[in-house]
């Protein structure tokens, strides 16, 4: 006896049905196989780069509180002495509002962290690059993003060339809330905060700034180490600025134009710590040249990797 066949519409509907049944199988697998961006990471560029883009005068700021700023110089030890602390840290850097991103560098395929506090309450506090290839032993300082412009397409660029260093970046306008959000002039600030516990824990610090041409015609760069003595890193920068072909103003042998960072906090704190800091400040000539930013992060770079 025949089997009777089935009907063709039921025929085409169990043939849609396989046919969908596939595409969603294929579907789940193709999510389950992350692609090669996603397992990289999040660019960190990009990211800082939208930070930079959103800061404005008029956005909130407010400085940490008492218990912020504890939870903080216990982030930036840990951030400093345990490099497998990372659950920790994402767990007290989320309390401060940073949300935390990991990936390798799409650059240099170095490993990294990052905690980003974009501003989403008053609680803007910028970012903390860290990568994670060795030990952190420098602090790529940058107070004043979207302000003195480009100083943190400079610091990024820096991050890249000088393995072991950490980017800290303020996450306000320097002119927001009454110019409470100007962090190189606020001890109350998470940014000092940050700083100043890396200081306490042995690593240099480089902080970048920006100048008008006008201000200071005959230089591209003025080097100082702010309230604190003079340094051999600082005569090495200076030298290395010097050679690479920029006019640069040293602040222990002559007046720079009142960009020596003596009213800097973090210097003060620096060198009441007898830790190394270094203030520099460039020109927009110099800092609206990619090429320019490139040269200089180089000699930054070997000079601050000097045992």
């Amino acid at each position: 006896m025949r089997t009777p066949l089935p009907a063709v519409g039921s025929t085409r509907r169990g043939l849609i049905a396989a046919a969908t049944l596939a595409l969603l199988v294929s579907g789940a697998c193709a999510d389950a196989k992350p692609t090669s961006e996603q397992q990289r990471g999040p660019d960190p560029e990009v990211l800082i780069d939208e930070l930079t883009a959103g800061l404005s005068r008029d956005n909130p700021y407010r400085d940490p509180d008492t218990e912020e700023r504890a939870a903080a110089r216990r982030a930036a030890r840990l951030l400093v002495t345990e490099p497998n602390a990372g659950a920790d840290l994402d767990q007290l850097f989320g309390d401060l509002g940073f949300r935390a991103h990991h990936g390798k560098d799409p650059v240099t395929g170095r490993p990294f962290d990052l905690y980003l506090a974009a501003g989403s309450d008053e609680r803007s506090w910028g970012a903390v690059l860290v990568d994670r290839s060795a030990t952190p032993r420098t602090v790529i300082e940058v107070p004043h993003p979207g302000f003195d412009i480009n100083t943190e397409k400079l610091g990024l660029v820096l991050y890249r060339k000088a393995p072991a260093s950490v980017l800290l970046v303020a996450g306000a306008h320097r002119q927001a809330a009454d110019g409470d959000a100007d962090v190189a002039h606020n001890d109350r600030s998470l940014f000092h905060t940050l700083a100043a516990e890396f200081a306490n824990n042995g690593l240099d610090q480089i902080q970048l700034h920006g100048f008008a041409d006008r201000n200071l015609p005959t230089s591209d760069a003025v080097v100082s180490t702010g309230s604190a003595p003079v340094t051999s890193v600082a005569r090495r920068i200076a030298d290395g600025l010097s050679g690479a072909g920029l006019n640069t103003c040293r602040a222990w042998v002559k007046k720079c134009g009142q960009l020596e960072g003596k009213t800097n906090e973090q210097g003060r704190t620096a060198a009441a710590l007898e830790a190394v800091f270094i203030h520099l400040e460039l020109s927009w000539s110099v800092r609206r040249d990619a090429e320019a930013r490139s040269r200089v992060a180089t000699v930054l770079a070997e000079q601050l990797t000097v045992a």
